[in-house]
């Protein structure tokens, strides 16, 4: 089963259009968001780290440690998301075990990721 199916027929979206900010780094984290349609960029320090597609996730950090937002995510594009609250994304952590997997799954991968970068500028200083 595909994220986006989990999401795809939800009434409860938000739309941004291309430019508008979803969250600022240090914004209180009580949401995360699936991408339904659009791009969204993710940045640190103001450089694009990911764009984020339809059926990815974003902000769900936040909802796990309860930690204000350590990124900014910019409509990319004109977009159409599905919110997730604590309560929902618990419900689905706990109900539906794909969505618990992904989620863990696009943590591990950005954390490699961002060990990768660490490393790789370590060794040009």
């Amino acid at each position: 089963m595909e994220l986006l199916n989990l999401f795809r027929q939800s009434k409860d979206v938000e739309t941004f259009s291309a430019g508008q900010t979803i969250f600022g780094t240090g914004d209180a984290g009580e949401l995360m968001y699936v991408v339904i349609e659009g791009e969204v960029a993710v940045s640190l320090a103001g450089a694009v780290i990911e764009t984020i597609g339809p059926g990815g996730i974003l902000g769900e950090l936040s909802l796990v440690d309860h930690s204000p937002r350590s990124a900014d995510a910019v409509a990319k594009t004109d977009c159409v998301v599905a919110p997730v609250g604590e309560r929902r994304f618990l419900f689905l952590v706990q109900e539906t075990p794909y969505f618990a997997l992904h989620v863990m799954s696009v943590m591990a991968e950005r954390l490699r990721q961002r060990t990768q970068e660490v490393i790789t500028a370590k060794n040009m200083q």
